[in-house]
């Protein structure tokens, strides 16, 4: 990586991402400051990432509070928000970025910076989001770890097809206000499709009433359909 050295990466995310370690020489602080920006908010489905991302800080020999200083940033849902939490972080300058399963912070990050060291978790090929140049050469500021769950759809689109063979047609709900997952998942889901021979139409949402009004109009376009409504890809 241009600036950093892989090497000098840390284990910092729960669940074996790569983190930024290059703490003690920036910023001349007595204690080393980290960038903690999160999409959605400090809430119970966070604590056991956060759980796992202290503990991963203490086990490279930062102790929150005593050898490292996190400032956390929560969007509290509103990706509109984003973008300024991470140039609120670039303004404190920060000795590192954290963006754990969050795309939208990760790309807000690398957006807001190109040189403080950027630690993320995404969902999608970082390549194709223009978080690094490669995987094998990344380059820049930014590295982490990728959940492959993009790319993963096309099998469990297959998957639903096995199990209910007659289906020809399903529903897939996506979170409007999320763009850069969103318009991933859309490019995804209709390359599985094609290549299935199957059709996919798309509900947006982004709000539990949209949610609501999106799995009504389904019902009403298709009232003898199953659903299952935790899954992203319904029939």
């Amino acid at each position: 990586m241009s600036g950093i050295r892989r090497r000098d990466f840390v284990i910092l995310l729960g669940g074996g991402a790569a983190a930024a370690r290059p703490l003690g020489a920036r910023a001349q602080q007595a204690i080393p400051v980290i960038g903690f920006l999160s999409n959605v908010s400090p809430g119970e489905a966070m604590q056991n990432r956060l759980a796992a991302f202290r503990q991963g800080l203490a086990q490279a020999g930062y102790v929150e509070g005593r050898d490292v200083t996190i400032e956390y940033r929560w969007a509290e849902g509103r990706y509109d928000r984003v973008p300024e939490l991470a140039a609120d972080l670039v303004q404190r300058q920060v000795s590192a970025i954290a963006a754990p399963g969050n795309t939208n912070a990760a790309l807000a990050a690398k957006a807001a910076t190109q040189t403080i060291p950027i630690v993320f978790g995404v969902n999608q090929d970082p390549v194709k989001l223009g978080l690094v140049a490669s995987l094998a050469r990344p380059g820049g500021n930014a590295t982490g770890i990728n959940f492959f769950i993009g790319e993963t759809l096309g099998k469990r689109l297959g998957l639903l097809r096995e199990l209910v063979p007659a289906a020809t047609r399903f529903a897939q709900l996506v979170n409007s206000a999320n763009n850069a997952v969103t318009s991933a998942t859309l490019a995804d889901a209709e390359a599985a499709a094609s290549a299935l021979g199957l059709q996919v139409q798309t509900y947006k949402a982004s709000t539990s009433r949209e949610i609501d009004v999106a799995f009504a109009a389904l019902v009403r376009e298709r009232p003898d359909a199953p659903l299952c409504r935790p899954g992203r890809i319904l029939h």
